[in-house]
């Protein structure tokens, strides 16, 4: 896979960033596999705190559907970032680094 393409599969979910990471072009897409792990990685520990945000009513699923929106405007600009072959950080979760 070329540099852009593993970029934008790193972003489609764990099992693309798997297919990316595995498969595609790791040393230039390399900036892309990591944000896209940290916004994967983001989702899931949203998702756990989504549970215990349930047993608060009301002001648990407003805070619930605002995360949810956070973290899909950050996923989408990831995506776009990896279309136009950008380095640029994602928003909040950009200077995380998990790979080296």
């Amino acid at each position: 896979m070329s540099k852009k393409a593993t970029g934008i599969v790193a972003y489609i979910s764990i099992i693309g960033w798997l297919i990316a990471f595995l498969a595609g072009d790791k040393e230039g897409a390399k900036f892309h596999l990591n944000q896209a792990l940290v916004v994967d990685v983001a989702m899931i520990l949203f998702n756990i705190v989504s549970v215990v945000l349930a047993f608060i009513p009301g002001v648990g699923q407003i805070i619930s559907w605002v995360l949810s929106l956070l973290l899909l405007a950050v996923w989408i600009l990831g995506i776009v970032y990896a279309v136009k072959e950008e380095e640029k950080e994602i928003p909040l979760l950009g200077a995380i680094k998990i790979l080296k």
